[in-house]
């Protein structure tokens, strides 16, 4: 059985991801993010069929719990697929660019930012139209995914600021706990548990929320442009917040005070 690697270990395999995914051409940078949002769409899916199967006999609550199981397989395939989401960058890019703090490694960060998040969206976007097309789900999906748009939308500004700053920094941990994981089942599981969690959980992943807001609309869900609009701008400010101040650059810190000792 392999050891756990130590911390500075770890970072400086993110860092090492980090320098790649900063170096990628914007191309691959786009075609990464429109995978990445066309395969968690079928976690969220995944989640409206098992609550639509489940809910009759089981009720409400029990739905969810299976319906948050089904959902984490949507990260599964995008870990072991080597696509990122947004949140995913949070992490190895950013250590990358810490570390040799030049303007243009901050540029590379911010376009990798903008060009995976507007990609994630639209790859999602188009998986969610092949979806509402009517009798393309099972009967009651599509009101289980109307559901969870509508109370996604009901939240109050500030709630979905701060699940998103806690959706940020779970992701992120996500990012990190992947490079201590050894072995394709080792992060398989790590990404289905924290899959699990951001499905049940008080969080608010921006690429996850605004496309279970577009699907809920698309069905006919109470949910307006405006609420998508601005669950996209404040849970992705919370999640900015929670995956780079409170993981990443206490990550760095904490490696920084490990080097010194040694």
């Amino acid at each position: 059985m392999s050891s756990i690697p130590e911390t500075t270990e770890i970072y400086d395999r993110a860092k090492s991801e980090g320098d790649r995914r900063l170096s990628m051409p914007p191309l691959e940078q786009m075609s990464n993010g429109f995978i990445a949002g066309i395969t968690i769409v079928f976690g969220v899916v995944a989640l409206g069929i098992a609550e639509a199967y489940t809910s009759p006999a089981l009720g409400p609550g029990p739905a969810s719990l299976v319906g948050a199981l089904a959902f984490g397989t949507g990260l599964v395939f995008l870990v072991v697929g080597r696509t990122e989401l947004f949140s995913e960058n949070f992490f190895d890019p950013v250590a990358a660019a810490l570390e040799e703090r030049r303007l243009d490694r901050w540029l590379a960060l911010l376009r990798l930012w903008a060009l995976v998040l507007l990609f994630n969206l639209l790859g999602g976007a188009v998986m969610a139209a092949v979806f509402v097309v009517p009798q393309a789900l099972p009967v009651g999906a599509p009101e289980a995914l109307v559901s969870v748009a509508e109370e996604i939308a009901a939240k109050s500004g500030w709630a979905t600021l701060f699940r998103g700053v806690a959706a940020g920094a779970l992701i992120t941990l996500l990012s990190f706990l992947l490079h201590a994981a050894e072995g394709v089942g080792a992060r398989a599981m790590l990404a289905y548990l924290v899959g699990i969690l951001l499905a049940l959980g008080p969080f608010d992943h921006v690429v996850v929320s605004v496309l279970h807001l577009l699907m809920g609309h698309w069905f006919g869900a109470s949910v307006s442009f405006g609420d998508i609009g601005l669950n996209l701008l404040v849970a992705g400010a919370g999640n900015v917040v929670g995956g780079v101040l409170l993981m990443t650059l206490t990550h760095a810190v904490q490696v920084m005070g490990a080097r010194q000792r040694n």
